[in-house]
């Protein structure tokens, strides 16, 4: 097994500027208004990232924008050139998130917006600051030792922010009823741990993950967030464990596939543990994402990864791009149907989610290696009629460690209470010296080489005796001579 390296865990928010692929007037509204309120409409910094040779792997958002509250005073002030939305024009920043409405999120909300659910975001720490999350933080930690108890002060000289743009896609509040950023949940709570990546972590990474599945499951965790990939498909075997406590548990975990323009071109860990939910992405037409998805066969679903909004640490929002981006979205989602099914379990919350996806155009397989199951539907997810399952349609860990893992040792037998009589054995027999096949025994001078003897003499002395009695008839036989 290739063991999870810190310097090769990233971040899964993509890198590449956002490129519009549709034509939304809310988001020219957007670009207009942000920089009629001073928020420079800029490509923000990509410093290098320190976690791996390629600087692509640095998490950049595409635009950095104004403060959240800056924007919403902005566009409450009356305006009288006729290029500036008007006072009754609908909120840009909820303009701009598309998915509210493509993805049935909006009408989800007639059931319910995740009350009484738990979302654990396991990233780089939710930021105190945004208004967005004022009552949504429940509780947080930090498993990095870089972070603060309350795993609300941000990780990272590099994707700091991160934590609170994936936050904010999942359970943002918004700066009011139709105004700023609102995540998919938006009355769901919020739980923050703080995970530190790449070689200045002072905890190895996979402890640190271990550690934060526990305590958010240990938390009330109902559904658990992972934007995050190792870029490799093999994890560390104490995953194993950190990921069945969740399973066993009864707590839905959604992770990020990972980006191809961050170098990941197939699924790697946690993404390929059997029984998570995992998430590809794709553009606003629903088109498989090039730069901010990626593919393999342990893909679950498909959501936007690409033009998303988000809100950083300080207030200010972003747009960027990353499956980083699709995993909280289907969070949110499964949060909703929590919420409105609070009598599933979390393989049954999974299948309503696979079950209810809408098919992608370019799909050609089910699942496909690209879009999964297909495109979330979260109306579908929370209203829908969907026969109940008794497993996880996206795999048994248990099962997989059973067949993959080298089985333990079953418990050593105890003695029981009450003795159990044997009868004696019989005696053995007496051993014997053992003797060379060359040697003689009693029994082959007694029976062999006695009588062979005896017999050989006799033999020799008729031998003897006839030889003497021919010698005499010869000699009887030979004329006498005659003397003259």
């Amino acid at each position: 097994m290739t063991r999870v390296h810190d310097a090769a865990v990233v971040p899964e928010a993509g890198t590449t500027p956002s490129r519009p692929r549709r034509v939304v007037a809310a988001s020219a509204v957007l670009t207009l208004l942000l920089t009629l309120a001073g928020g420079a409409i800029a490509p923000a910094p990509a410093p290098a990232s320190a976690l791996a040779p390629a600087p692509a792997l640095a998490a950049a958002p595409a635009a950095a924008v104004a403060p959240a509250r800056a924007l919403a005073a902005e566009h409450s002030a009356p305006v009288a050139d006729e290029s500036r939305p008007s006072a009754t024009a609908p909120d840009p920043v909820r303009s701009a998130e598309y998915w509210l409405d493509d993805y049935g999120i909006r009408s989800a909300w007639t059931t319910t917006r995740g009350a009484g659910v738990k979302i654990a975001i396991i990233d780089t720490g939710i930021g105190k600051g945004p208004v967005e999350f004022d009552g949504a933080v429940a509780g947080g930690t930090d498993v990095s030792g870089q972070g603060t108890s309350d795993g609300r002060t941000p990780v990272g000289a590099v994707d700091a922010n991160h934590g609170s743009w994936v936050a904010s896609l999942a359970a943002a509040r918004g700066t009011g009823p139709d105004a700023g950023m609102i995540g998919v949940a938006p009355e769901a709570q919020l739980l923050s741990v703080s995970v530190g990546f790449g070689s200045g972590a002072q905890v190895p990474f996979s402890q640190q993950i271990a550690e934060a599945m526990r305590w958010a499951v240990d938390n009330g965790a109902d559904v658990i967030n992972l934007s995050l990939t190792t870029n490799t498909p093999d994890w560390d075997e104490s995953w194993d464990d950190a990921f069945l406590y969740a399973f066993q548990h009864d707590v839905v975990v959604v992770v990020a596939a990972g980006n191809r323009g961050s170098g990941t071109t197939r699924v790697g860990a946690p993404a390929t543990i059997p029984g998570v939910l995992t998430v590809a992405g794709v553009d606003p037409q629903g088109r498989a994402s090039v730069e901010a998805s990626t593919q393999g066969i342990t893909i679950g679903v498909s959501a936007p990864s690409e033009d998303l909004v988000g809100v950083s640490a300080d207030g200010s929002l972003v747009l960027w791009n990353g499956t980083s981006g699709a995993a909280p979205i289907v969070a949110g989602i499964a949060a909703l149907v929590r919420s409105a099914h609070p009598d599933l379990d979390a393989a049954n919350v999974i299948n309503r989610i696979i079950k209810t996806a809408r098919p992608a155009a370019a799909e050609k397989a089910l699942p496909d290696p690209l879009y999964g199951y297909g495109l979330v539907d979260a109306a579908a997810a929370v209203a829908a009629s969907v026969p109940a399952v008794s497993a996880n349609p996206m795999g048994s860990l248990e099962d997989w460690i059973r067949l993959y893992r080298r089985a333990a040792a079953g418990p050593v037998p105890q003695p029981t209470s009450t003795p159990v009589t044997v009868d004696p054995l019989p005696q053995a027999d007496v051993p014997t010296r053992p003797g060379s096949p060359l040697l003689p025994s009693a029994n082959t001078l007694l029976y062999g080489s006695l009588p062979l003897g005896a017999a050989t003499i006799a033999a020799i002395l008729v031998a003897l005796g006839v030889t003497a009695a021919v010698r005499r008839i010869r000699m009887a036989r030979d004329p006498r001579t005659s003397s003259r």
